[in-house]
């Protein structure tokens, strides 16, 4: 009795034993799990800040060279009244095609997704800020008399595409996600209307209770566009 009794005790003990092992085994795995996707992450991270600031410097190093252009341009035009015409009729071109920083009164806009808890609607996609949003409001500004329109400084120009990319928006190519910030220069009273009762603006906070809060200003900025402008159809008749 006394052998059977040592013999199920025993048995209870490997049991117990190797049941420990098996979870410090599991423990360790999920730990190194964890561990790998840390270190593959905090790569990742490391990575894109690279290329961010590459691109950052990049960026400045353009804006220099734009600026010693710039600055030799008017030393060669100087006191040369054709020249001087012709720099002056080259720079209100680039400011009319989004080619130069620009400021001067206006509207901001600020749009953001509802906060209303999705599981309580039938379809949750219309709590979120889309292309189609962006789009239209972007072509009332237009139509009220914007002269410069930007979306979280990027600039929109004629050839700007405006396109959805899931969670979020893909203006000239860049990933933009909300809140957006819309800037427009152009007459205030004229661009306000955009926030009249039952304009666009009113029905997505209305119906969806999106966040669409707009500011007139008389000191906007909009910079210009950074990106390369491409005519591939449309050629100058000589």
């Amino acid at each position: 009795m006394n052998k059977k009794i040592i013999s199920i005790v025993l048995g209870l003990m490997c049991l117990a034993l190797t049941a420990g092992i098996c979870i410090q085994i599991k423990t360790v795995e999920n730990s190194g799990t964890t561990v790998s996707q840390s270190y593959t992450e905090n790569n990742l991270k490391s990575e894109i800040l690279k290329y961010k600031e590459k691109y950052d410097n990049a960026i400045g190093q353009i804006e220099n060279l734009d600026n010693e252009i710039n600055t030799k341009i008017d030393e060669a035009t100087k006191n040369n009244s054709e020249l001087e015409e012709a720099q002056k009729e080259i720079k209100e071109g680039n400011k009319m095609i989004g080619l130069t920083d620009v400021k001067g009164p206006g509207v901001t806009i600020t749009l953001t997704d509802s906060k209303i808890d999705p599981e309580t609607v039938l379809n949750p996609n219309a709590l979120l800020l889309h292309d189609m949003d962006i789009l239209s409001i972007v072509n009332e500004l237009r139509n009220t008399g914007a002269e410069a329109i930007s979306i979280n400084d990027q600039r929109v120009i004629t050839t700007t595409s405006i396109k959805c990319g899931g969670a979020i928006i893909n203006i000239n190519g860049e990933r933009i996600g909300a809140p957006f910030i819309i800037k427009a220069i152009g007459l205030p009273e004229n661009l306000a209307n955009l926030d009249r009762p039952g304009g666009y603006l009113d029905n997505l906070r209305e119906k969806y209770q999106i966040g669409a809060e707009l500011k007139k200003s008389n000191n906007i900025t909009i910079p210009k566009y950074s990106g390369v402008i491409n005519y591939k159809y449309a050629q100058t008749i000589k």
